[in-house]
């Protein structure tokens, strides 16, 4: 069933929250183990692959011809490799942060800035999936959500490290979410009232371009980073069947 803008707005802005969640655990529990990241990393990819060759890109097929869907699905795939390539971030288990204070501020900080650019698409992502539809748009904002936490852990844990306070680390983590509903609120002002069949099936082969550049440019290599062996590959084999059966039922 088709969504609405409004539960658009909503899964988007619960998907940002989830960056917040993560600089909760950074500054006040135990950092999670390297096997449990690598999975939950993987299995985020896993998802993410699966829903855009599986519902996003075939859905854009049918809208506007196979040419035209796989020009806006590179066209995706080019525009995140752009933002990494000027605004590189990273994720708390792919650096050992441990230089000296004004480093780890100047780290989070950095952090925080790239994780909010690339954050800003997957908003879009989240937007076009729920309009098409609502089982969906909830299928993709679990799965940002899920590589939300490390990333809010990315941003917080080295500004709690410098500064020694909570608050400054939990609102950075917080502000580097927020540019994801800012991406569904965009899309809504600018996108929507021009929406139309031929428009969403550009906008859904773009969103599938973004999520495939996102799962093999920082995802997977995220997951490899803690060195559990084969438990990223097992993350995103858990997360496409999860991706699939979630489908399936709902059909």
């Amino acid at each position: 069933m088709a969504g609405s803008v409004g539960s658009a707005l909503l899964l988007t802005t619960g998907a940002g929250l989830a960056t917040a969640v993560g600089g909760v655990l950074a500054v006040l529990a135990r950092k999670p183990g390297p096997r449990f990241m690598s999975f939950t990393l993987g299995f985020s990819a896993g998802v993410m692959v699966h829903v855009s060759f599986v519902e996003l890109l075939p859905q854009s097929i049918d809208a506007v011809g196979f040419l035209h869907a796989h020009l806006a699905f590179f066209a995706g795939m080019g525009s995140l490799f752009l933002v990494d390539l000027l605004v590189p971030h990273d994720y708390i288990g792919q650096h050992d942060h441990t230089e000296a204070q004004g480093r780890l501020l100047h780290t989070g900080l950095l952090v925080a800035l790239g994780i909010g650019i690339h954050n800003f698409p997957e908003g879009l992502a989240t937007f076009a999936g729920t309009l098409l539809d609502t089982k969906l748009g909830l299928a993709i904002a679990a799965a940002i959500a899920i590589h939300n936490v490390p990333e809010g852990m990315a941003v917080a844990a080295p500004v709690f490290a410098a500064t020694g306070s909570r608050r400054k680390a939990l609102l950075w983590s917080l502000l580097s979410g927020l540019s994801e509903p800012a991406g569904a609120l965009v899309a809504a002002v600018f996108l929507y009232p021009f929406l139309s069949p031929g428009v969403l099936g550009f906008f859904l082969a773009l969103v599938a371009g973004f999520m495939v550049a996102i799962s093999l440019d920082e995802l997977l290599p995220a997951a490899k980073s803690f060195r559990s062996e084969h438990v990223p590959i097992l993350g995103v084999i858990t997360g496409a069947v999860v991706m699939a059966a979630s489908l399936w039922l709902l059909r």
